[in-house]
């Protein structure tokens, strides 16, 4: 077995496929689609699939689904109040849900679910504000074109082995973040030999990752290299340095 084969046989092994399930359907997304309806009313523009299982990078070590909860843009409450509204809603209806940072988790069934809130900008666009609870501020992007930009990069191999060697090295590492970072290291590569660039990003997060501002592509004004301080981002390039100093690769991912 070559390199290239063993990485995408891991790649393989945990990537999720983006259509969902008649099952999850039911169970799942259509119960929370009711509840969030009921608490959005007539302020409710759409509930999309997002994240991972839109982009095509979804793996089974991390969330299960996303779901983009767009509301009008003529909504009167605050961005602030939208968020904590809609996880004291989930909370009173049962279900054990926790704070992130521009999401609300919920574990549902089997699934870990996260719903990401958010008020659409006003005109024909994409671009929506979301409240940074961490932060306690609030940033614009868009996320259409975040799927869009992941999904041509021709770089989802590559994007799924960072995010399975950084979900069983159990580090923080914001998934936007990480699909950039990927992006940005393998500028000009050829893409098809994986396990190269796999290891070409890890120098590129050993040499330049600590430093390197990156910035959301659908918002100059929003620092996506922002979302984990200089503490976090150290623990991620120590375990790249432990990683490229492994003798095999059955020790740098599995």
């Amino acid at each position: 077995m070559t390199q290239d084969d063993y990485v995408i046989n891991i790649a393989k092994k945990y990537h999720i496929k983006s259509d969902i399930d008649i099952h999850t359907q039911n169970t799942i997304i259509n119960p929370l689609k009711s509840l969030i309806l009921q608490w959005a009313g007539v302020c409710l523009n759409d509930i999309q699939l997002s994240g991972s299982r839109a982009k095509g990078t979804a793996i089974s070590l991390s969330s299960d689904l996303d779901l983009f909860v767009s509301l009008k843009s003529t909504t009167k409450n605050s961005l602030s109040e939208i968020y904590n509204s809609l996880y004291y809603h989930m909370n009173q209806a049962g279900y054990k849900v926790r704070k992130q940072n521009v999401s609300i988790g919920i574990k549902i069934v089997d699934k870990q679910v996260d719903l990401v809130p958010a008020k659409k900008r006003t005109g024909n666009t994409n671009y929506h504000s979301l409240y940074l609870n961490k932060q306690k501020t609030w940033t614009q992007t868009n996320i259409a074109e975040h799927i869009n930009i992941v999904r041509n990069s021709n770089r989802i191999t590559q994007i799924l082995l960072l995010k399975i060697w950084s979900k069983l090295h159990r580090l923080n590492f914001p998934s936007i973040y990480l699909e950039l970072i990927v992006i940005e290291a393998l500028k000009g590569r050829n893409t098809n030999n994986h396990a190269e660039n796999f290891l070409l990003i890890l120098n590129y997060i050993i040499d330049k990752f600590t430093d390197k501002k990156i910035i959301d592509p659908s918002n100059t004004n929003n620092i996506i290299s922002n979302d984990l301080n200089k503490a976090e981002k150290e623990i991620i390039k120590n375990q790249a340095i432990s990683s490229r100093l492994q003798s095999s690769w059955e020790k740098i991912i599995w």
